[in-house]
C-alpha cells in the first residue's frame, strides 16, 4: 500500500473512534455507567431512641409575683427600689416616717396581736420571726401570747424605729414566705395611702421561664417534664416544668395558658424579661432505626428512600429529633451505611 493512501485509511479509522466515543458520551450507555456510582460519602443506620422537639419563644421572669397594699392611711416617705431584694427584719417602705417591715410567714396578718390575745397560729409565726431576729431569748415559740412574746415585741420595734407599745399589726409588718424581689413600686414618695392601697408589686427571687402556650399544643406542657432552654449567646441550660396554667387567657386573640420552667444551674446575669427559647417534647420513640435527615432522598412516587450500596431503597419515615429521622424499610438493619451528601 502506497504512503498516501495509508494515511487515509488511519485518518478515517481516527475519525471513526472519535465519532463512536462521542456517540456513546452522549448517549450514557457505557458498561461502565451501567451502575450508579458510589455515593460521595456514607452515615450508619443506628438503632435508639429518638425525640421530636417544638422550639418556642419564652421569657425570663421571677416567679410568685403578688401585690403588697397598705394597711394604714398617711404619706409615703421612703419606698424600696425596684430590683432590690429584702430579707426578713429590712424595711418594705414607710409610712409618715414609721416602717412597714417584712417578716417571713405564710399566714397574712390578719388581727393585732398583743398579750391577751387569743391562742393562734399566727402568734407562732411572730414567735418565730422575732427569734429568728435576735429578740426573745426566753420566748417560747408556741400559740401563746406571754409577757416574754411582748418584751420581745417591744425591743424589736424600739431596734425598727416604731413606737414601743408591745403590740404588732398590719401596719408594721408585712408577712411573706421568703426573701423578696421589689418588681415595681406602685407608689412614690409623697404619695398618699389607706387601706387597701396597692404599694408594691413583688417577687420570689427564683427566676422562671414564661411561655403563653397556644391551648391547642397543651398536651406538650407536662408538670415535671424535662425540658432544654437556649439561652443568649448560644448557651443552653437544663429546665422543668413546674407549673402549668388551669385557665386559659386570651392574648391578641389567641386562647393560651400560662407555663412556667424552672432553670437548673444558672446564677444570675439573666435580666427580667431576657427572650430564650424552650424546647418542648413533642413525641418520643424508643428503639427505632434512625439515619441523619440528609440521607433522604425523594423517590419518583412522592416517597422516600436512602442509598443503600448504590441502590435506593424505599423507606417509610416516622419521627424527626436531633437532626436524624426514624425510618424502617426492607432489609434494613443497624450498622448499615447509607449514603448522604457530602461536606
Amino acid at each position: 500500500m502506497r504512503e498516501g493512501t495509508m494515511k487515509r485509511v488511519l485518518v478515517g479509522l481516527l475519525a471513526a473512534a472519535m465519532t463512536g466515543a462521542a456517540a456513546l458520551t452522549m448517549s450514557g450507555t457505557t458498561d461502565t455507567d451501567a451502575a450508579a456510582p458510589p455515593p460521595p460519602a456514607t452515615a450508619e443506620i443506628t438503632r435508639g431512641d429518638l425525640t421530636d422537639t417544638v422550639s418556642l419563644s419564652g421569657r425570663i421572669v421571677f416567679e410568685g409575683e403578688r401585690i403588697v397594699r397598705g394597711h394604714k392611711a398617711g404619706t409615703v416617705t421612703a419606698v424600696a427600689a425596684p430590683g432590690r431584694t429584702l430579707r426578713q427584719g429590712q424595711v418594705l417602705y414607710r409610712v409618715d416616717r414609721e416602717p412597714v417591715v417584712l417578716m417571713y410567714g405564710r399566714l397574712p396578718l390578719y388581727r393585732p396581736l398583743h398579750q391577751g390575745v387569743k391562742d393562734g397560729p399566727d402568734v407562732r409565726q411572730l414567735e418565730t420571726a422575732l427569734k429568728a431576729l435576735g429578740h426573745g431569748e426566753d420566748v417560747t415559740v408556741d400559740d401563746r401570747f406571754s409577757w416574754a412574746t411582748t418584751r420581745a415585741v417591744r425591743a424589736w420595734q424600739k431596734r425598727a424605729g416604731l413606737p414601743r407599745t408591745g403590740v404588732v399589726d398590719a401596719g408594721q409588718v408585712v408577712f411573706q414566705p421568703s426573701e423578696l424581689r421589689i418588681a415595681k413600686a406602685d407608689v412614690v414618695v409623697g404619695d398618699t395611702v389607706s387601706p387597701g392601697s396597692r404599694v408594691l408589686t413583688v417577687t420570689g427571687t427564683q427566676r422562671l421561664v414564661h411561655l403563653d402556650l397556644d391551648v391547642a399544643d397543651q398536651a406538650l406542657a407536662r408538670k415535671a417534664a424535662r425540658v432544654k432552654v437556649e439561652l443568649p449567646g448560644g448557651r443552653t441550660a437544663a429546665g422543668k416544668v413546674v407549673t402549668v396554667g388551669a385557665v386559659a387567657r386570651s392574648r391578641e386573640g389567641t386562647a393560651t395558658i400560662d407555663v412556667g420552667v424552672r432553670l437548673a444551674g444558672v446564677k444570675g446575669g439573666l435580666p427580667d424579661q431576657t427572650p430564650v427559647t424552650v424546647q418542648l417534647e413533642s413525641v418520643s420513640r424508643r428503639d427505632v432505626l434512625s439515619v441523619p435527615v440528609e440521607a433522604l432522598l425523594a423517590t419518583a412516587g412522592g416517597g422516600y428512600g436512602v442509598d443503600v450500596g448504590g441502590r435506593v431503597v424505599p423507606v417509610r419515615t416516622g419521627v424527626y429529633g436531633g437532626g436524624r429521622v426514624e425510618i424502617s424499610g426492607p432489609g434494613l438493619a443497624a450498622g448499615m451505611k447509607v449514603g448522604v451528601p457530602a461536606e
